[in-house]
């Protein structure tokens, strides 16, 4: 029975079966049927065809909505002025609605009239360009719409072939399915190359009218639409008749499609091209030199250089950056360093030749591709292309030349004796100035050095030079040079000595000083700059005269494992504990001494450097500090009644703020009457001190005010002596002063505040003695000052006969009060309002 079931239920599947066949042979003896299924089946192998030769590997069109074009990052100074931008291509972000709506109407007419209306293709365009490229040979061409230039020109390569155009045709497709129409033009009109370095329009407005977009004239616009076609073809040095009649034909593609009207057709096309003379990519170039250059150094040690070292690179991240730096005071301390180069250099001789390069036909960009260059008054870099009896062709960069005669550079050439003209050779880059019709040879200063000028209460750097000029030498001796400070790191030997017992007007023995350092080195005898010695003296006397042998003893007796500590605790340095370094044999910049001269003045709190105070991301994010927060309310136009913003002392405290007074304090006194007394006519509270190292190889300066710190040395790149007349207070401490003095001029004049705890104590200035019986004076070397003592360390009352008869039988023991009684120290002290 179950048999037969199966067998039935079998015939009846054969029998449906059969009949279903049947029924699609039938089907297909009919011709429309067959036609459409190989139709169907074509379709579907050319679609993954396409997909295979064309498709598979496309980038993702979504990946534009994250786009982010590669912007240049904007350098500001304290005033949040721009100074300098550091970009490979010139470029400005705008978004869609900041572009004028007849700038857009200029470029549709020019590259795609139908963008609104069409899906990402022009088929029109493409059937005619077809046959175009089917009837000619040669580069095939495209009717290439907005948004497919998008896709070429950020998803694609520029590879000219009919592959890279199916490509781009269904790239456009799937962009204009992602996309707005206004996301696209934002896109193209931000990224498109338009000649002279300027990616974009704005920045092409810029390179060519130096406008913004929205000042563009109708006929400004229209020159600007004709560049994508090919920037090089309109270029108006060259092409001025091909780009008018261009501009032209896009003024009258506007009129008929009635996007402006005839009398405006008529009055642009009159119009000239108009445009500037081409400029270099920066507006900003060469201001600030070395600052600028060192914050571009630092900013690519922090965020990278270009786009694959992440988005914040300095060459493609947008980035905004506020420095401190001063253009007022950056001027000022070029100027000073350059003057004090050149008086130090002069009638020296030449120096010889900056640089050289291969003379031929190509001198002129060969020069100009070196990028050396000058900007100290009328200065300029030139090339020897050739000698011809007395006289010498010179030529500049942009292809120009002059004359150079004998007469005109006859100074003598320092390494051989002879005459600088005789020592030229064709190739050799010199220094240049006019004279009359001709030039005349300038030299190049074969000293240099670097200065810096910092606020010491934040760190903040207003001003850097690190050379005679950095196209000259990118080399910056303010940060990167290490040099010997000599005499400048001996306040912080005492510093140390201060932290350990002894005061001001300890008594340290002017004479010789030997050592016994081991068996192979022997016994080490140190002495003083003058040869001389002067006995038992006091500390601060010492730090005044800058007795090399007093300071030695003084690191001796502190232990030179405590100076070296204190050394690197101030950033100086970290030296092994030998006594010479206690002269300044250790090497060190001038930024980490000014730095430590600043916390100085800062009572011993920890500063850290800074030529950058923060860094904002393209849409003004603050990324660097990483823990920057804004100061709410600190810009408000009026008070609000409501609690004034306090701020907190920011770093650690590196040095007992007393011993930092201290030796703030001795500073002031090389000014008033030391090694820097140079300097005293300034008639302002300051402190410093000199530093001259053995040769001497180095000249130095640091000092300042309580509100300014700044330093300079000068010095050979590659050390030789500069001369034993030399000394860091006749010939740092000039640079110093012309630098900073006009700024000082501009600020109040305020004492060096003492910290609480401090005692003023009257003591004779030569033997450390306390006095009771008479008063400081402003006489630079009055026999009484106050001296700042710890509590506890300054010297005692002593009660003496002798002593109490000498001060009651003396008329000058003190100040009378108003009854006639002698005026006690608190007397003294109220009348005058208290001692800071």
């Amino acid at each position: 029975m179950v048999e037969a079931e199966e067998t039935n239920l079998r015939f009846k599947l054969q029998r449906n079966a059969g009949g279903i066949a049947a029924f699609f042979q039938n089907l297909w003896r009919k011709w429309w049927v067959r036609l459409l299924a190989w139709s169907l089946g074509a379709a579907i192998l050319l679609l993954l065809f396409i997909w295979f030769v064309f498709a598979r590997n496309l980038p993702n069109a979504d990946a534009l909505l994250e786009y982010e074009p590669p912007l240049p990052t904007i350098v500001r100074d304290i005033n949040g002025e721009p100074v300098q931008s550091y970009a490979r291509e010139r470029r400005v972000q705008l978004q869609y609605a900041d572009y004028p709506p007849l700038l857009i109407r200029a470029y549709m007419a020019a590259e795609d009239r139908t963008f609104f209306q069409h899906h990402g293709l022009d088929y029109p365009g493409i059937i005619g360009a077809m046959i175009t490229n089917l009837t000619h040979s040669g580069r095939p061409i495209g009717a290439s719409t907005i948004t497919q230039q998008v896709a070429k020109n950020l998803l694609l390569t520029n590879e000219v072939s009919y592959v890279r155009k199916a490509k781009e045709a269904i790239l456009a497709y799937r962009i204009e399915a992602v996309m707005s129409k206004q996301q696209i033009l934002e896109l193209y009109l931000n990224q498109i190359f338009l000649g002279r370095n300027a990616y974009g329009v704005q920045a092409a407005a810029r390179a060519y009218f130096d406008k913004d977009v929205g000042d563009l004239k109708l006929h400004e616009m229209a020159y600007l639409a004709i560049l994508p076609k090919g920037p090089s073809n309109y270029r108006p040095e060259v092409h001025y008749d091909r780009a008018i009649e261009r501009r032209n034909w896009v003024l009258n593609e506007m009129r008929k499609n009635g996007w402006i009207s005839r009398s405006q057709y008529e009055e642009a096309a009159a119009q000239p091209l108009g445009t500037v003379r081409q400029q270099s990519a920066s507006r900003f170039e060469r201001v600030g030199g070395y600052y600028i250059e060192e914050v571009r150094r630092r900013l690519i040690e922090k965020f990278g250089e270009t786009a694959k070292d992440g988005p914040h690179s300095v060459y493609a991240g947008g980035l905004w950056v506020r420095t401190p730096l001063d253009t007022g005071m950056q001027d000022l301390t070029r100027k000073a360093l350059r003057t004090g180069l050149i008086r130090y250099d002069q009638g020296k001789g030449w120096s010889g030749p900056v640089n050289t390069i291969q003379m031929d036909e190509e001198w002129a960009k060969r020069l100009s591709s070196t990028f050396i260059g000058i900007d100290y008054q009328s200065w300029k870099i030139a090339v020897v292309v050739s000698k011809s009896g007395s006289s010498a062709t010179i030529g500049f960069a942009n292809g120009s030349t002059g004359t150079l005669s004998e007469g005109a550079a006859s100074m003598s050439y320092r390494k051989t004796g002879g005459t600088a003209f005789d020592a030229m050779r064709p190739g050799d880059l010199i220094a240049v100035s006019p004279e009359g019709s001709g030039w005349r040879l300038r030299n190049i200063p074969g000293v240099s050095g670097g200065m810096i000028v910092e606020n010491p209460h934040n760190g903040r750097i207003y001003a850097m030079q690190g050379g005679f000029d950095s196209r000259l030498s990118s080399f910056n001796r303010a940060t990167q040079a290490e040099r010997q400070p000599g005499s400048t790191i001996k306040p912080f030997v005492y510093a140390a000595a201060l932290d350990h017992g002894m005061t001001p007007a300890s008594i340290i023995v002017d004479g010789p000083f030997c050592v016994f350092q081991s068996v192979r080195l022997g016994q080490k005898c140190f002495r003083n700059f003058s040869g001389k010695n002067a006995g038992p003296q006091t500390m601060r006397w010492g730090v005044e005269q800058s007795r090399n042998l007093m300071t030695v003893r003084t690191a001796s007796q502190t232990g030179m494992d405590n100076v070296v500590k204190t050394f690197k605790t101030m950033g100086i340095g970290d030296y092994t504990p030998y006594l010479s370094f206690a002269l300044g044999a250790g090497e060190t910049t001038v930024e980490r001494m000014v730095n430590a001269y600043a916390m100085l003045a800062n009572h011993g709190r920890q500063l850290t450097p800074k030529v950058m105070d923060f860094v904002q991301d393209r849409r003004g994010k603050v990324i660097w500090p990483e823990k920057w927060k804004p100061c709410e309310g600190c810009n408000m136009a009026d008070w609000d009644g409501k609690p004034m913003p306090r701020f907190r002392p920011s770093g650690k405290q590196l040095m007992n703020p007393m011993t930092a007074y201290q030796v703030v304090h001795i500073g002031e006194g090389v000014i008033t009457r030391g090694t820097a007394q140079r300097l005293r006519d300034m008639n302002r509270p300051l402190f410093g001190k000199t530093g001259t190292t053995n040769g001497p190889t180095n000249a130095w300066f640091i000092g300042g005010s309580p509100d300014l710190v700044a330093g300079v040395y000068i010095g050979y790149d590659q050390p030789r002596p500069l001369g034993g007349y030399v000394q860091g207070g006749n010939t740092a401490a000039p640079i110093w002063r012309q630098a900073v003095e006009p700024v000082l001029e501009k600020m109040p004049k305020r004492p060096f505040v003492a910290p609480p705890g401090m005692r003023l104590v009257r003591i004779d200035r030569r033997s450390g003695r306390r006095v009771y019986g008479a008063w400081p004076t402003d006489e630079p070397k009055a026999a009484v000052i106050w001296e700042a003592f710890k509590p506890e360390t300054e010297p005692r009352r002593t009660i003496r006969r002798e002593e109490i008869v000498i001060r009651q039988g003396s008329g000058a023991e003190g100040a009378e009060g108003a009854s006639g009684r002698r005026a006690a120290d608190s007397d003294f002290l109220q009348r005058e309002g208290g001692i800071y």
